[in-house]
């Protein structure tokens, strides 16, 4: 292998490590959770597009997840409070090892000081209305 080959295959294995979380768990109940951190969104993207085509907001009710489908409510609950939040899937992301979920500004403030960052959460996935 070449070494131009090599640093190439060394950095696309990089990325995909940086990308891994805790994956999605079903229980027997058919209830799908998932442990991992979560932070937020940082101003510069306030009015910018998301992935699924809608204007970011930092006062809306959604957030970025990299397997979920677009438009999927979760609930995100701190661990360290049990403060939680319900949020829709509008977003891929985040882009950072063990981070599973990035919210906007406004949800994060519901369930954690800002200051702190990135705070450890679990994901519920809500069953869609019928």
């Amino acid at each position: 292998m070449s070494f131009t080959k090599l640093i190439f295959t060394l950095s696309f294995l990089s990325i995909l490590a940086a990308c891994s979380s805790q994956p999605i768990v079903t229980s027997a109940n058919g209830e799908r959770t998932q442990l991992g951190k979560a932070s937020y969104y940082a101003n510069k993207y306030h009015g910018r597009t998301t992935a699924n085509g809608e204007t970011f907001s930092q006062n809306a009710s959604t957030a970025a997840h990299l397997d979920l489908p677009f438009g999927t409510k979760v609930k995100v609950t701190n661990l360290a409070n049990n403060k939680s939040v319900i949020v829709r899937i509008n977003d891929r992301g985040p882009y950072v090892r063990g981070r599973v979920i990035d919210l906007s500004l406004g949800m994060f403030k519901k369930i954690a000081d800002p200051k702190v960052g990135v705070i450890d959460v679990s994901i519920s996935v809500l069953k869609p209305s019928s």
